[in-house]
C-alpha cells in the first residue's frame, strides 16, 4: 500500500481535536435520537431497575431460565458506576437540593461512559500507527468524523463495547507481531554471524547477544485472553472479531528457522490457560446474578454443576436455530456487504468493498505477487474487516450495528484514500482505453479527493442528524415528560399509555418504584408490594382502525373500574404526527362514538421510519380533535387557491405540513360526556 505523506504540522489534527469536544458535547446535549431498542433495554433499563429499585420492563434475554446475556460487563462498566451515582445523589439531594436520579442523568451518565471508552479506538489508531510508522493524523481525523464514533460509539449498545475491546485487541496483536519481526529478524541476523564467525570470541560476543535478546513469544497473552473472555461475556459475536486477530498473534514467525510449531502449540495451551481466571469470574458473576448460585451454597461448598451457567453458550444455541433469529427480522445474506457497510461507512466502505474484489480480480488472474502477505500488516487488517462480515452473513438477522467492531481496520486501512485517492499510480496491468478514463477521471489523485472528502463529511453530518436527533427522537422527550406527571399526579390517579408506530419507551426514566419488591410496613410489620399506578400499552405498528378498537376497549374497562372502585385514571395515546390525520378520520366517521381525543403535547423532532411522512397531507392547523367542532377545520389550500397550485399560501403551509409531520404527538383519550 502507498500512503500520501503529509506534513507533521497537518490541519487534520486541529480538526480532530474540535472533532472529539464535539463527540463529548453531543453527550450533554443530549442526543435525542433512539437507535434501536437494544441501547436501553439490554443495559440500562436492567441496571437502573437493579440498582434503584425502579419499575423497568425486563426483556427475554434476562430470564432467568435461559439467559442469554451476561451481566459480568454491565456490573463492572454500569452497575458500579450507578452505585456511586446513587451514593453522590443522597449528598447533592440533602445539601444542594440536586436530584441525580433524573431522566436526564439517567439519559446522560451512562453516555458519559460510553463517550469515555469511545477513546480507546481513537488510542488505538493512534498506537498502531505510531508502531507501523504511519501518518496518523488524517486517520484520526476519519475515525472522529464518523458518525459511528459520534452516535454509536456514544450510546449504550454491547456494540460499542465490543468495538472497543476489538481495537484494543486489534492494537495488542498488531505491537506483537511487529515486535515479533523484529526479535526474529536480529535472531536469525546474529545466528548467521554466529555460524560465519572464525574465532571464538567472535563466537561467544554473538551468541551473548543472541540470548540477551528480550523474549516474544508470549508478549500479552494474559492480557490477550482476558480480554477475549470479557469480548465474549459481553456480546459472543466477539469471537468472530476477535478469531483472526488472536489467529495472527498464533502465528507470529511462522515459517522462519527459529519458530516452530511447537511454540504455535506452546501459545494456544497457555493462551487457554491464561483465559481461565476471567472465565471463571465471569461465569460466577452470571451464576450469582441469575441464583443459579448463592452465597450460603459457596459458603456450603454444597456446589453442582447446575449451579453454573454459561451465558455465551447459551447464545450460540439460540442464534444457530434460524426460526428464532428470524423471528427478529429475515434480511438476504448480501444485506452486511451492499447495505450495512455503505450505510455505516458510505464511501469508505465501498472503497473497502472494491478493494477486496480488486484483490479477488488480481487472484484469479493469477496476480500473486500484488496480493499482500498473510501475516502483514494489510493481511491483519483484511482478517479483521471480512472474516466477521462473512461469518455473520451466514445469519439471517443482519444489522448494521453488528459490523461497527470493524471501523478502526477499516480506518486504518483506507482512510488515507479518502484524501490520495482511490488510486495513487495506474492500478491496471495493461492499459486500454476504457482503463485509462477510469484512471484520468474517477481513480486518479488528482481527480478522486475532490469528491471522495465531500461524500464522506456530507453524509456523515446527515447520518448523525438523522440518527443522532431525528430518528424516534419524541420517545425520550414523552418519558421524560411522564416522569415529571408521575411526580405531580394525584396519588390514587392510574395512568395508562398506548403507543404505536414508535420503539419501546424505557420506564427507567419514569423514575416509577418497581412493584415487584417486597416491603414492610414499620407500623403493623406486614407485607406488601406496591400497586401499580402505571400502565404502558404498546401496539408496535398496529393498523389504526384495530388500534381504535383497543382504545374503545381500553376506555371501557377504564370507566367499569373507576364506576365500581372509584379508580381514578388518564389515558394517552402517543402516535407519530404523520399518522394523526388518518387517526383523527376515524375517531370523525365514529359519529356515534362515546371516545374522543384531544392533543396535549407534540415532542419535536421525532421520526418514525414505520410511519414516514406525506408530503401531501392535511395541515396541522385542520385537525381538529374533537368531533362536535368540525367547523373549525382548514385544508391545505383556500378555495381561491385551487386554480393556483402553486400559491405562496399553499406552499407554506405545504412545507408547514411536511414540517410538522416530523413529531410525535401525545393524545388524551376521554370519553364523551353528554351535554
Amino acid at each position: 500500500m502507498q500512503f500520501k505523506t503529509i506534513k507533521p504540522k497537518d490541519p487534520s489534527l486541529v480538526s480532530y481535536f474540535i472533532l472529539c469536544f464535539l463527540r463529548i458535547v453531543l453527550v450533554f446535549v443530549p442526543q435525542l435520537g433512539y437507535l434501536h431498542p437494544d441501547e436501553f433495554f439490554q443495559s440500562v433499563e436492567i441496571i437502573a431497575g437493579d440498582e434503584y429499585g425502579l419499575e423497568v420492563t425486563r426483556s427475554w434475554e434476562f430470564n432467568s431460565t435461559f439467559p442469554v446475556r451476561s451481566m459480568a460487563v454491565s456490573y463492572l462498566g454500569l452497575k458500579i458506576p450507578f452505585s456511586c451515582l446513587r451514593f453522590l445523589s443522597m449528598y447533592t439531594n440533602y445539601f444542594l437540593g440536586l436530584n441525580l436520579r433524573g431522566s436526564y442523568v439517567t439519559l446522560v451518565f451512562p453516555r458519559l461512559l460510553m463517550v469515555t471508552l469511545s477513546f480507546v479506538n481513537d488510542w488505538s489508531v493512534y498506537r498502531i500507527c505510531r508502531s507501523y510508522g504511519l501518518q496518523y493524523q488524517f486517520r484520526l481525523l476519519t475515525l472522529a468524523s464518523s458518525y459511528v464514533m459520534l452516535v454509536y460509539a456514544t450510546h449504550t449498545f454491547s456494540n460499542s463495547i465490543e468495538m472497543a475491546l476489538c481495537s484494543l485487541l486489534l492494537y495488542i496483536v498488531s505491537d506483537c507481531m511487529i515486535h515479533s519481526n523484529t526479535i526474529i529478524y536480529q535472531r536469525e541476523f546474529l545466528e548467521e554471524k554466529y555460524r560465519a564467525a572464525q574465532r571464538t570470541v567472535e563466537k561467544v560476543r554473538f551468541y551473548k547477544l543472541k540470548m540477551s535478546l528480550p523474549s516474544h513469544s508470549l508478549n500479552h497473552c494474559f492480557v490477550m485472553a482476558t480480554l477475549c473472555v470479557v469480548g465474549v461475556f459481553n456480546r459472543p459475536t466477539f469471537l468472530l472479531f476477535g478469531m483472526p486477530l488472536v489467529f495472527h498473534w498464533l502465528l507470529r514467525g511462522m515459517g522462519t528457522r527459529t519458530v516452530s510449531f511447537t511454540d504455535f502449540n506452546m501459545r494456544i495451551f497457555i493462551f487457554v490457560l491464561s483465559a481461565l481466571p476471567a472465565l471463571i469470574v465471569c461465569i460466577l458473576i452470571d451464576s450469582i446474578y441469575y441464583g443459579y448460585l448463592t452465597l450460603a451454597e459457596l459458603e456450603r461448598q454444597d456446589i453442582g454443576i447446575n449451579n453454573f451457567v454459561v451465558t455465551p453458550v447459551n447464545f450460540i444455541r439460540y442464534n444457530i436455530v434460524s426460526e428464532n433469529t428470524g423471528q427478529h427480522g429475515v434480511h438476504p445474506f448480501y444485506t452486511h456487504l451492499l447495505v450495512n457497510i455503505p450505510l455505516l461507512y458510505n464511501v469508505l466502505g465501498v472503497i473497502a468493498i472494491l478493494s477486496l474484489l480488486l484483490m479477488i480480480y488480481r487472484f484469479a488472474a493469477n496476480e500473486y505477487t500484488s496480493l499482500p502477505r498473510a501475516q502483514s500488516f494489510v493481511g491483519l487488517m483484511l482478517s479483521a474487516i471480512f472474516f466477521p462480515i462473512i461469518c455473520l452473513s451466514l445469519i439471517n438477522h443482519q444489522e448494521a450495528r453488528f459490523l461497527i467492531p470493524i471501523t478502526v481496520p477499516l480506518v486504518l486501512l483506507h482512510a488515507p484514500k479518502l484524501q490520495a485517492g482511490l488510486a495513487a499510480s495506474y492500478p491496471f496491468k495493461a492499459p486500454s482505453r476504457l482503463k485509462d478514463f477510469l484512471y484520468h477521471n474517477v481513480l486518479g489523485p488528482s481527480v478522486s479527493p475532490k469528491y471522495l472528502l465531500k461524500l464522506w463529511y456530507t453524509a456523515n453530518v446527515v447520518l448523525t442528524l438523522f440518527y443522532g436527533f431525528l430518528h424516534q427522537g419524541g420517545v425520550y422527550q414523552m418519558a421524560d415528560y411522564f416522569s415529571r406527571q408521575v411526580d405531580v399526579r394525584s396519588a390514587d390517579v392510574h395512568l395508562h399509555v398506548v403507543t404505536s408506530h414508535i420503539y419501546s419507551m424505557p420506564q427507567c426514566f419514569l423514575g416509577l418504584p418497581s412493584t415487584e419488591t417486597l416491603l414492610i410496613s414499620p407500623d403493623s410489620g406486614q407485607k406488601y408490594r406496591r400497586k401499580k399506578q402505571f400502565f404502558l400499552y404498546e401496539y408496535g405498528s398496529l393498523d389504526l382502525e384495530q388500534l381504535y378498537r383497543k382504545l374503545k376497549l381500553l376506555v371501557d374497562v377504564c370507566e367499569m373500574r373507576s364506576i365500581s372502585a372509584g379508580q381514578r385514571y388518564r389515558l394517552y395515546l402517543a402516535i407519530p404526527s404523520s399518522l394523526s390525520e388518518q387517526l383523527n378520520d376515524i375517531f370523525q366517521n365514529r359519529t356515534s362514538a362515546l371516545i374522543k381525543h384531544s392533543q396535549v403535547r407534540a415532542f419535536y423532532p421525532h421520526l418514525s421510519t414505520e410511519a414516514m411522512p406525506k408530503v401531501f397531507g392535511q395541515h396541522p392547523c385542520g385537525i381538529n380533535t374533537d368531533v362536535d367542532e368540525l367547523d373549525e377545520t382548514c385544508p391545505i389550500y383556500a378555495r381561491d387557491d385551487e386554480q393556483n397550485p402553486f400559491g405562496v399560501t399553499r406552499m407554506l403551509k405545504q412545507f408547514s405540513s411536511v414540517v410538522h409531520q416530523f413529531g410525535l404527538i401525545l393524545y388524551r383519550i376521554e370519553v364523551r360526556r353528554i351535554k
